[in-house]
């Protein structure tokens, strides 16, 4: 059984939901069966949002790389990371470290242009800076696939920042069913859920859409790898060369 390395606490409680979906995605019948985890739970990462949509704030780079190399240099054979605004930072972290990163991204991507087909449309329930940044864009691009995002962004940032300061609650609830209709009645029937603040929420997705999580995509990811012995780990999770 391969460590992995969690770069946590954007925010606290979809780090502690990541580290209970990998416990409940491993047939155990004991302690040991189950997958090491090396956690920093670091809620002060400065401020994706701040920075990529506000443009102020203090840069997440640098504090992520510190994470990443404190982690592997306490025996970490791979990375991960549930929260999909910071893989924009994703190459300083490869950079930084020679163990492999697990890209939630990259994972998710294929799974929705897996759904969607060519010439498909996915649904992007995200973050403002998700759509600033491109975070999805080009991949999908890259496999025929369009990415389309609900039109009330300031609503789903309302939900993120409630669900940071109160935890998950009806209001977010509700925004996230009113962007997940919006993206419906605009032809994305396909949805991915790529903000794991909106992971807290239960079933919050139009009744009709194939929606997935993409922090269960990383859960995948990360049973696969801590379980395959020494082979190889496949092409979503890099390292530095």
């Amino acid at each position: 059984m391969r460590r992995v390395g969690i770069l946590g606490g954007m925010g606290p409680q979809a780090t502690i939901l990541l580290m209970q979906k990998i416990l409940d995605a491993v047939p155990a019948t004991d302690d040991a069966d189950h997958i090491p985890l090396l956690v920093d739970q670091n809620p002060q990462v400065p401020s994706r949002i701040r920075r990529l949509v506000e443009g102020g704030g203090d840069d997440p780079a640098p504090v992520l790389v510190q994470m990443a190399q404190r982690l592997a240099a306490a025996g970490a054979e791979a990375l991960a990371m549930p929260c999909n605004t910071a893989h924009h930072y994703a190459p300083a972290i490869r950079a930084a470290v020679r163990v492999p990163f697990i890209d939630m991204v990259d994972l998710s991507v294929r799974r929705a242009a897996g759904l969607a087909g060519i010439d498909g449309t996915v649904g992007i329930l995200a973050s403002p800076a998700v759509r600033k940044i491109g975070l999805f864009d080009a991949a999908l691009a890259r496999l025929g696939v369009h990415a389309v995002y609900p039109r009330d962004e300031a609503a789903l940032l309302g939900a993120i920042r409630q669900i940071k300061a109160a935890g998950p609650g009806p209001q977010a609830q509700a925004a996230l069913q009113s962007a997940s209709d919006d993206l419906l009645q605009r032809g994305a029937s396909v949805q991915m859920i790529a903000c794991t603040e909106f992971s807290l929420l239960q079933d919050a997705t139009a009744p009709t859409a194939t929606a997935f999580d993409t922090l269960d995509v990383l859960v995948a990811a990360i049973r696969d790898f801590a379980t395959s012995g020494t082979g190889s780990v496949g092409q979503s999770t890099t390292a530095a060369k």
